[in-house]
């Protein structure tokens, strides 16, 4: 054969042989995933429909109440889900109330869903429609701010609250087994890969009715003994234990923060939360989802500030897909030196705007960070005094942005999915909000900026925190919350990025050591 002879052989090869997968690749859609979705659409029409009630608890104190209503309609099901928390918190009470609805076809893949937060601070909104199994477009409404965002995934997504329900119709309930799937979180608009894994199968006792006892309170009348599956849903390192029913209904569950849920009757439910409003905050450390979180330091650093430099070792955890290297950070082994850095120092070598597309994602609009919005851009300007004599010098600009926040926002702990225009017109919340708002300021005026999360000292004790880090030549820390221009050495930076990568930081929870053995004082 020929040479050009053999090349049209070997190119006729390669398209018989991409014939073939494409055929094959039908064959096993029409021969497997569709009858999967067939027995998935039979065994949901044995679940019941319903609503199920819960008490919320944290440190065995009640924090809040839930409900899950799990409903049939024409075309599939309709599962609500309702609730309702009131956390302790460095002597105050954070309020949010969160409502999901998701639409499901008979063989409970996910149409649409909505979902919302209210808090003290204003309301969050995502309304969700897939289309075509693969396209999700969301809605999302801050504070009258609306985008739509585009997510194309590789298959077909699974609510996150449908989760149990699924892996149980799948008929995928049996101890020592497991199966992974692609999962949407509304409340951090991602999606992520989680593994269910069957642990356990016992009987639980819930209660099935009340009646008053003779003090006038509720109390259970009838118990109902439930066939019960302990599961653990796993991702990025993190799980999240529960209890469910052969439905795929929770009876119990717990997360890594310290939380809790039981499934109870309506009156108890309300009755234990209004029991802990009457009773107050006690205080206790192992009630207040803040002061629960903090790891001790065996140094006092209440000059932190004074500091150049820190170091630390890490222990306890697993420090792999961690933020730690890079910046003003340099890990070696288990050992993390923090530099803070030097404003003199700083040579950024560029004028606002930035004028390089390789800082890119650090200089646009997202879903939470709406830099483009004209309430942001009026206020960026108004904070940098931005005239016709205006500086385009980074490092002025990152200053006085640091000093324009701080100066800004009342500080309060809020419970929220934090949104920039939301903060600015709320003008107060803790350093979530503080980081948001501070990314879009940045970011209307040219400036690469990113959110960046990890702990920090504070009176004692290192808090998980939130900071930006703006491009002066190289990733620099600023703390808008405690007016910090550089931030300093006492912030270790975890992770940089959205709500969707901060989800990482629960693994360290309850499990992360920082040890300061070694300190440089500035001269």
């Amino acid at each position: 054969m020929t040479g050009g002879g053999a090349l049209r052989g070997r190119v006729f090869g390669v398209a018989i042989l991409a014939a073939w997968v494409v055929l094959l690749a039908q064959h096993v859609r029409r021969e497997y995933f569709a009858p999967e979705l067939e027995r998935l659409a039979d065994a949901a029409l044995a679940l019941n429909p319903g609503t199920s009630f819960y008490t919320l608890t944290m440190g065995g104190r009640a924090v809040g109440l839930a409900t899950s209503a799990l409903d049939t309609v024409a075309e599939g099901f309709r599962l609500d889900d309702f609730m309702s928390l009131e956390l302790p918190a460095l002597g105050q009470t954070g309020t949010a109330v969160a409502r999901t609805g998701v639409d499901l076809d008979p063989s409970l893949r996910m149409r649409g869903f909505s979902f919302s937060l209210e808090s003290d601070v204003g309301r969050f909104q995502a309304d969700g429609t897939v289309t075509g199994d693969t396209l999700l477009e969301v809605d999302i409404v801050s504070q009258g701010s609306r985008q739509t965002v585009s997510y194309r995934l590789s298959s077909p997504p699974v609510f996150a609250a449908v989760v149990p329900i699924r892996v149980a119709m799948a008929g995928d309930l049996e101890v020592g087994g497991s199966v992974r799937m692609p999962v949407f979180d509304p409340s951090t608009l991602s999606t992520r890969t989680v593994e269910v894994r069957i642990l356990e199968h016992d009987t639980l006792v819930v209660p099935d009715s009340v009646a008053l006892g003779d003090d006038g309170r509720w109390e259970p009348a009838t118990w109902d003994s439930v066939p019960a599956w302990r599961i653990a849903e796993v991702f990025g390192g993190v799980s999240v234990e529960s209890w469910v029913d052969d439905d795929g209904r929770v009876l119990r569950a717990e997360s890594p923060l310290g939380f809790a849920m039981e499934k109870t009757e309506y009156e108890l439910s309300t009755q234990a939360l209004a029991q802990a409003r009457s009773d107050g905050v006690s205080g206790a450390v192992d009630e207040d989802v803040i002061l629960a979180t903090a790891i001790q330091s065996n140094v006092d650093l209440s000059d932190a500030e004074s500091y150049d430099e820190l170091r630390f070792v890490l222990s306890g955890v697993e420090l792999d897909g961690f933020d730690l290297d890079g910046g003003r950070q340099t890990l070696r082994g288990d050992t993390l030196i923090v530099r803070r850095e030097d404003p003199r120092a700083l040579d950024p070598g560029f004028g606002l705007p930035y004028p390089r597309m390789d800082l890119r994602d650090a200089l646009q609009p997202e879903p939470l960070i709406q830099s483009a919005d004209p309430r942001i851009v009026e206020m960026a300007e108004q904070l940098t005094v931005r005239r016709a004599s205006w500086s385009p010098d980074p490092r002025r600009v990152a200053r006085e942005l640091t000093t324009g926040v701080f100066n800004m926002l009342e500080k309060t702990i809020t419970f929220s999915v934090p949104s920039a225009v939301q903060v600015l017109e709320s003008r107060q919340g803790d350093c979530n909000e503080h980081t948001v708002l501070y990314v879009a300021l940045a970011r209307a005026l040219g400036l690469p900026a990113r959110t960046a999360v990890g702990l920090v000292y504070v009176n004692g004790a290192f808090f998980y925190h939130a900071w930006p880090e703006v491009w002066l030549g190289e990733w620099t820390a600023v703390d808008p919350t405690f007016g910090q221009y550089p931030a300093d050495a006492s912030h270790i930076r975890f992770v940089v990025g959205g709500l969707a990568q901060q989800v990482e930081l629960v693994r360290l929870i309850g499990r992360l050591r920082i040890d300061v053995v070694e300190d440089s004082r500035a001269d």
